[in-house]
């Protein structure tokens, strides 16, 4: 199969312990922006059905569903399934699927669009797995696609750093539950937070903070920071690519008219099925 247990126990723990709950609805409206922001919503038709691959807490569902027909989020995690489920409740349209990518129970060529977001690089076989939600879209459909970047847009001591955060992530990640929510509940309080901090402050005086590490959470609450920390330091199973190397692999998977989106996050982009 075409999952990794330990990563997918993992994050069912993460939405378990972040059910974005306590998180500011402007907060998180900005977040789903900032993903969706290639997103064709004007190309969509009438009553579109859709799917969310790897919905997690189902956040990015529920601002979704309310534009289209029909939804139906998926995620092999029973936690994180049961979260998404409570957050989804008030919503008549999604139809929820305890399922992994290699195993999506839906009829290939009948969907209208198609999301996976931060899922894909946690596979065993990325390129697979896209293929597989590739098949379920009708020709011609969206699908959008967020995978973590390989920094190849940054200079190379950022690159330099990354790999130091690497090796805590690959301790931390074989840590006890308990384990990692503590550890990385410590990264955020000493790094994230103090890093964050730091940029808004100079960004408020005129500086450039691109380049400075975590400067994209400058503007973000300290549930995010803790959030992203478990879900960056507690997962095992993580890969990386250059823009290069995704649009290969959507290409690959069947998907055309690839369009990237040239901002935080690196690297989103939305395809066309061929």
């Amino acid at each position: 199969m075409n999952r990794d247990d330990a990563t997918v126990d993992g994050f069912g723990d993460e939405w378990r312990r972040f059910d974005q709950r306590a998180l500011d609805d402007a907060e998180l409206r900005a977040v789903f922006d900032g993903y969706f922001a290639v997103f064709p919503w004007a190309a969509l038709p009438a009553d579109a059905v859709g799917f969310d691959l790897g919905c997690g807490s189902g956040r990015w569902a529920a601002r979704v569903a309310p534009r289209v027909g029909r939804l139906h989020a998926i995620d092999p995690a029973a936690d994180a399934l049961a979260v998404a489920q409570r957050n989804l409740a008030h919503l008549p349209n999604v139809e929820t699927h305890l399922a992994s990518v290699d195993a999506i129970p839906l009829a290939d060529g009948s969907m209208d669009f198609g999301y996976s977001l931060g899922v894909l690089h946690h596979v065993p076989d990325t390129g697979r797995g896209l293929a597989d939600c590739v098949k379920k879209l009708k020709p011609g459909a969206p699908f959008l696609l967020y995978l973590y970047y390989a920094f190849d847009n940054r200079p190379w001591w950022f690159r330099q750093v990354w790999r130091a955060s690497d090796v805590v992530r690959r301790r931390v990640s074989r840590l006890s539950p308990t384990g990692r929510y503590a550890a990385s509940q410590a990264l955020a309080a000493g790094v994230y937070w103090p890093l964050a901090r730091a940029a808004r402050v100079l960004d408020r005086l005129g500086v450039d903070v691109e380049r400075i590490p975590l400067s994209a959470y400058r503007e973000r609450s300290f549930y995010v920071m803790r959030n992203d920390a478990l879900d960056r330091f507690g997962t095992q199973l993580e890969q990386r690519f250059t823009r290069a190397a995704m649009q290969a692999l959507m290409e690959g998977a069947g998907l055309e008219r690839v369009r990237f989106h040239d901002a935080v996050p690196y690297w989103t982009a939305v395809g066309y099925k061929r």
